[in-house]
C-alpha cells in the first residue's frame, strides 16, 4: 500500500493542553497560530471530568478550524494521564477510561508514568508492572489504542523514587520484556536525556521504532556550574527549555525521525522554561512552534521532479 501524504502530515507540530473547563476555548485560541496537534493532559487524575462533553466540545471546535483544502487537519493526538499506577487503583481506572473513551477524541495514544513502588529499585517494581499493565495493555489492544509512557525520572534514579521507572533504557528493555505487546511503547523527549547527561540522538535511533508520542521539551545544561559545583552542591545545573532555546539540534532530531519512517507528533510541552513563561508563555510556544516547523523543512512543496 503507497500512503499518500499531505503537507507535514507525517510529523505533525502541536502542544499539550491541560484538561479543564476552557480547553476548548484555548485550542480555538491556539489554532490561527498554526498549531497542528493538541495532546490533552489530565494532570495526577481524571478529577470526574466529564469526557465525553470534552470530547464533544474538542471536535466541534478543531471541525470548524478543518481546512477547505486536502491539507490535514488538526487533531488530538494523544490523553495523558500522570498517577502512578503501580500503587494507585483510581490511577489505573483512570488509564481505564482515557483507553474507553480515547476514540470520542479522535486519538489512538493514552500516555501516563509507568508508576514505581515508591523508594524501591527499579526492578523490584517489574513484577507489578507486569500484573498492571498487562490487562491495560489487552483492553487498549481491543480499543485500537496505544499506551506511551513518559520518560522522566520524576527527582528518581535507579535505585530509589516515587513516581515513574520508565526513564532508563535498562528499564524500558525490563518492561517490554515484561510485557511484550506491540501497543506499549514511549513518550520521550530529549529534555530528560540531557538532565542525565545522555546524547539523545543515539538513544533516538535505537528507539525510535518504540516511540509513540514526543514531547517538544528541551534542556540546557549550565556546565560551568557543573565543573564548579557539580550536581550536588545545591546550585542548579540545568534547565527546562521550551525548543529553540535549549541544547538539542531538533533539526538532526527530526531527520532521525524521519530516517526511521516515523510518524506522529510533536507536542510542545509548555510551562517549565525559567524565561519565557507567565505573559511570555504564548509568545515562547508559538516561538518552539515556528522553530519546529523550520527544523522539520519549513514550508511543505509538493514535489515536482
Amino acid at each position: 500500500m503507497v500512503l499518500t501524504m499531505h503537507g507535514h502530515d507525517d510529523i505533525r507540530i502541536g502542544t499539550l493542553v491541560p484538561a479543564h473547563d476552557r480547553t476548548p476555548e484555548i485550542v480555538a485560541a491556539l489554532l490561527p497560530h498554526g498549531f497542528e496537534s493538541f495532546q490533552v493532559s489530565f494532570g495526577k487524575s481524571l478529577a470526574g471530568r466529564d469526557l465525553p462533553d470534552l470530547a464533544r466540545r474538542l471536535t466541534d471546535v478543531l471541525a470548524a478550524a478543518a481546512p477547505a483544502t486536502d491539507e490535514p487537519a488538526p487533531r488530538i493526538s494523544a490523553l495523558g494521564v500522570y498517577g502512578n499506577p503501580l500503587v494507585s487503583p483510581e490511577t489505573v481506572a483512570d488509564w481505564e477510561t482515557l483507553i474507553d473513551r480515547a476514540a470520542d477524541f479522535g486519538c489512538r495514544i493514552v500516555s501516563g508514568f509507568a508508576g514505581r513502588i515508591p523508594g524501591r529499585p527499579v526492578p523490584e517494581s517489574i513484577p507489578r508492572f507486569g500484573e498492571v499493565f498487562r490487562p491495560l495493555a489487552r483492553r487498549a489492544a481491543d480499543r485500537g489504542v496505544k499506551l506511551a509512557f513518559e520518560n522522566c525520572d520524576k527527582r528518581g534514579d535507579w535505585n530509589s523514587g516515587d513516581f515513574n521507572i520508565a526513564h532508563a533504557p535498562r528499564a524500558w528493555e525490563a518492561m517490554f520484556a515484561e510485557v511484550p505487546d506491540d501497543v506499549l511503547g514511549l513518550e520521550w523527549e530529549p529534555c530528560h536525556q540531557l538532565v542525565s547527561f545522555v546524547d539523545p540522538l543515539p538513544q533516538l535511533r535505537q528507539w525510535a521504532h518504540k516511540i509513540w508520542h514526543i514531547h517538544g521539551k528541551d534542556a540546557t545544561v549550565l556546565w560551568d556550574v557543573v565543573r564548579e559545583h557539580g550536581i550536588r552542591g545545591g546550585v542548579p545545573y540545568v534547565h527546562h527549555r521550551t525548543p529553540g532555546f535549549g541544547d538539542t539540534d531538533w533539526t538532526r532530531l527530526i531527520s532521525e525521525l524521519r530516517l526511521a519512517g516515523w510518524r506522529g507528533s510533536i507536542d510542545i510541552e509548555g510551562f517549565h522554561d525559567p524565561v519565557y513563561r507567565d505573559r511570555l508563555e504564548t509568545t515562547g510556544q508559538v516561538a518552539a512552534l515556528d522553530y519546529l516547523k523550520r527544523c522539520r523543512g519549513g514550508p511543505y512543496i509538493p514535489n515536482i521532479f
